[in-house]
């Protein structure tokens, strides 16, 4: 009992802290420096750590229970894909494509159309409990946050767990002996990093939502700001993998971390 408990324990908290590595720390500052409320923010961690965690637990599904070797060019080119990411996601910010994509993709006239019928049709019908409610209350998260919101920390967080997936898959290989042990470790190590990032983005949208109704360019400052940070920091990492661990070279060198 009390290894299981430690197991849990252990496994949530190391979760949480990979949530605060940096590339992962700027790519969702890149996503929620627009954002202007604490709950939307909350939701794009959650997102972003459910990706990441699907990523974490198939690849080390695949590492602990059928021995599967990354070699050491796929597994550079793994941890490459986060680079060329936030580069990508600085660019789009500094160019303004972020913000059009969003606002194309938050609020298509059918949902509103859907939207404004039925909150006409819930102002005439008493207060109930029916679970029937339950798909206008999706379509008004959808509108309110947006599908493209919705999708891209979710796909953020797929390809931030293709970089570190190997390497905790071999930590916990190293001290679980149990591969469904090891499975489970995997999951409450998911569960761990999607609360982190929750906490995370939560706390870097209170500041923006406190001063975006104070000072209205402080938003626009701050997405300049991360964009630039994100595209800097996915530049070394692109030439760390690139060219110091001798991806692009004839005798590239791997460990996973």
């Amino acid at each position: 009992m009390l290894s299981l408990l430690s197991l849990i324990l252990v496994g949530f908290f190391l979760g949480m802290r990979h949530a605060t590595d940096p590339d992962h720390v700027i790519a969702v500052t890149t996503i929620v420096t627009r954002r202007k409320s604490v709950r939307h923010a909350a939701l794009i961690g959650v997102l972003w750590g459910l990706g990441h965690t699907i990523t974490i637990f198939l690849v080390g599904t695949a590492i602990i229970l059928f021995s599967v070797v990354i070699p050491v060019r796929v597994g550079l080119t793994m941890e490459l894909s986060v680079g060329l990411m936030l580069i990508l996601l600085g660019a789009l910010n500094l160019t303004g494509a972020m913000r059009w994509i969003s606002q194309r993709f938050t609020a298509p006239a059918d949902t509103l159309s859907l939207g404004a019928k039925e909150i006409r049709a819930s102002a005439s019908a008493p207060a109930t409990s029916d679970p029937l409610i339950l798909p206008g209350w999706r379509g008004r998260a959808l509108r309110d946050v947006g599908i493209f919101q919705m999708v891209r920390p979710l796909f953020v967080g797929i390809v931030h767990g293709l970089a570190g997936s190997a390497a905790v898959a071999l930590l916990v290989l190293t001290t679980i002996q149990n591969p469904w042990w090891a499975l489970a470790y995997l999951l409450v190590f998911g569960l761990g990093t999607v609360a982190g990032m929750m906490l995370i983005t939560s706390a870097i949208a209170v500041p923006i939502a406190y001063s975006g109704q104070r000072f209205a360019g402080f938003g626009n400052m701050l997405a300049i700001a991360s964009g630039v940070l994100s595209v800097g920091f996915g530049c070394f990492l692109a030439y760390q993998i690139g060219v110091v661990n001798g991806l692009l070279t004839a005798h590239p060198h791997w460990t996973p971390r």
